[in-house]
């Protein structure tokens, strides 16, 4: 079997060999992003993340990303990727498009293209630090219909950095089959409940923890918090 197959299909099994490398997160200050770091923390021997800056429509996610990554002592990178904004327009970049969902339609807060760039360029930067995990916290089971969140999205890329750059690279998504309520529980796993709900930003008005309450960011992550709380008390 092809090796850069090979390294994608058994990455479930490489358990202590995790532990002594090293590993890059994408990394966006948000609850599922900043849930991936912690994650990492403990998966492997050096993590470091990355940022993109891409003119989104606050800049307070790049300002709670660094603090983020400050208070948990890993190194953080900040890239440049203003070019991703002037090619695709939407909610997440323009102040004058409205956060809307029509029936039928992709959200107008998708960005198309945008985890290609960000897993192509944290691929990019894998090379440059010798690291060879990715992580992303992209979701196909609460992931609002984009197209690259979906897992098969994932496994092509990997295929694909792995065959443009010739390294055996591995991009894991710990959230990828979690819901809302199981990406607290894995927080609160990982001793970080407070943390995440407290520190994170998934807002898309650009309000720290709770947030504004109406975006659909909000209600996704409000509802989900919620419902984890209410499974919480029912097991105690």
């Amino acid at each position: 079997m092809n090796l850069f197959f090979y390294e994608i299909l058994t990455e479930s099994g490489e358990g202590g060999i995790m532990k002594q490398e090293k590993a890059i997160v994408v990394f966006s200050g948000g609850q599922d992003s900043t849930t991936c770091l912690l994650w990492a923390l403990r998966q492997f021997q050096e993590v470091e993340a990355v940022t993109f800056q891409y003119n989104q429509r606050h800049r307070e996610e790049i300002e709670v990303a660094k603090k983020i990554a400050e208070k948990l002592g890993v190194k953080h990178h900040l890239l440049d990727m203003e070019l991703l904004n002037q090619l695709a327009p939407n909610a997440l970049t323009r102040d004058d498009i409205e956060i809307e969902a029509k029936e039928g339609e992709l959200p107008s807060t998708f960005v198309p293209g945008r985890n290609l760039v960000f897993l192509s360029f944290a691929s990019i930067l894998a090379y440059q630090v010798g690291a060879r995990h990715i992580i992303t916290g992209v979701c196909e089971t609460d992931f609002s219909g984009y197209p690259d969140c979906r897992d098969e999205f994932v496994k092509s890329c990997n295929v694909t950095v792995n065959l443009a750059m010739e390294r055996p690279f591995v991009i894991h998504t710990p959230l990828m089959w979690l819901n809302k309520a199981e990406t607290w529980e894995l927080a609160d796993e990982l001793d970080a409940l407070d943390f995440v709900k407290n520190e994170t930003l998934t807002c898309y008005n650009g309000i720290i923890a709770d947030g504004c309450g109406e975006c659909p960011a909000c209600k996704l992550r409000a509802n989900g918090y919620n419902e984890y709380m209410k499974m919480k008390k029912e097991r105690a």
